[in-house]
């Protein structure tokens, strides 16, 4: 029997939009389990990403882009991320390398007893001085309990987190089994991996009016059978989406169901359909329907 003493506990991820927030999260977890792509709000969820060791489970929560609600579907997703901050046992804060001191978003992070450890992300982008003279900025605007550069995409100096991580997270029990890596449904993965092929292949809004709802999934012995339904919000939006012929919308099933199959390790059959449900991110009762709302 091991004497080290066990530490567990809930760490948020947490910056404003398209800093490399779900990156690092993939990276300190091992698994794609937040899609990425190069458009800021691409994560509209609090998503769960489980390490467990021998001595130590940490729950990480990717959360959405720090920002100023301008409707209801802005409002559900920073209701996420108050109550991840809420819940965690450490925060880590994500900042670009050019970013800087926000009061309007990076106030509140001064007042908070939970300590904040701050991730300057994007250090393989820097030139000179420039790192030092960024952590210098923000120990004196912020003064969190460290701050560590680190480049998500090439996963330098990412290695130092755990063992900051661990240092300050309490000695508590597990609280999810070993084995477990989300506390997310495969539906969900399935919804986000199509959702992602929008983000990738189309411009304007159409990513962000895009929700997709995965109305069957028959998990058989040697092929999973999926029927998804792209939601946007008018009529104009869903002839782009579908393309003429049908080209778009295919391109995007094939892009997914190649992923689809990598991420469940078997044959996945996908069919796609698209429906127009009128200006859903400003209505509450369709949030509802689409899960971003209890």
């Amino acid at each position: 029997m091991s004497n080290t003493p066990h530490k567990a506990g809930f760490v948020s991820i947490v910056g404003k939009p398209n800093v490399g927030k779900s990156s690092l999260m993939n990276r300190l977890v091992g698994e794609n389990l937040s899609i990425i792509t190069a458009k800021a709000q691409t994560t509209r969820h609090r998503i769960m990403g489980i390490l467990t060791g021998d001595n130590f489970q940490i729950v990480y929560s990717d959360t959405p882009g720090l920002l100023e609600p301008k409707y209801e579907l802005h409002k559900a997703m920073m209701s996420y991320v108050n109550v991840s901050l809420e819940d965690s046992d450490l925060i880590l804060l994500v900042v670009e390398l050019g970013e800087k001191f926000d009061a309007q978003i990076h106030t509140r992070f001064k007042k908070m007893k939970t300590p904040v450890l701050l991730l300057m992300n994007k250090m393989d982008l820097a030139k000179g001085s420039q790192v030092k003279e960024k952590i210098d900025h923000w120990n004196e605007h912020l003064s969190p309990a460290q701050i560590i550069p680190v480049s998500a995409k090439s996963g330098e100096n990412v290695d130092k987190i755990l063992p900051i991580v661990l240092q300050l997270l309490p000695e508590h029990p597990a609280y999810y089994p070993g084995d477990e890596l989300t506390d997310r449904s495969e539906r969900f993965f399935a919804s986000e991996i199509i959702r992602e092929k929008v983000f990738l292949n189309y411009s304007q809004e159409i990513p962000y009016s895009t929700q997709v709802m995965i109305e069957e999934f028959k998990d058989e012995e040697k092929i999973i059978r999926l029927r998804a339904t792209l939601y946007v919000e008018r009529d104009s939006q869903k002839g782009i989406l579908i393309g003429k012929g049908g080209s778009s919308l295919k391109k995007v099933g094939t892009e997914a169901r190649r992923d689809l199959e990598s991420f469940f390790g078997k044959k996945v059959f996908l069919e796609t359909f698209v429906k127009v449900s009128d200006n859903w991110r400003k209505e509450r009762q369709k949030l509802r329907q689409f899960g971003y709302l209890e």
